[in-house]
């Protein structure tokens, strides 16, 4: 009796050890940066926190092209609709719970 996987047909790709190689090096990279700017405060307040946004983002994008392989999907982008629509919800949560601090710190 032949074993048949129906979760993954022999055509999808899994990445190769050169893309998980890459994808790990970025990602320790994008650790780090963000480690050594407040360790050794190479940048101060707003300066700081965008630099840190922008490696989060950055680690976000790497995890999602080199690990969760999302550029290689060859079915309906279902995956891709329900990411996106995940981050519409996480970016309206912390929006408004940021605005809500904002007004409180305010106010008071």
């Amino acid at each position: 009796m032949a074993h048949t996987d129906s979760t993954h047909s022999h055509e999808e790709s899994h990445g190769s050890l050169k893309s998980y190689t890459i994808g790990f090096l970025c990602s320790i990279v994008l650790t780090v940066i963000p480690i050594l700017i407040i360790k050794n405060e190479w940048l101060e307040g707003t300066a700081s926190g965008v630099a840190l946004m922008i490696a989060a983002v950055l680690q976000f994008i790497v995890q999602l092209l080199f690990f969760m392989h999302l550029r290689e999907e060859k079915k309906p982008r279902y995956n891709l609709i329900s990411l996106i629509f995940g981050l519409i919800i996480l970016l309206v949560i912390v929006a408004g719970s940021m605005w809500i601090m904002m007004y409180n710190m305010v106010a008071h």
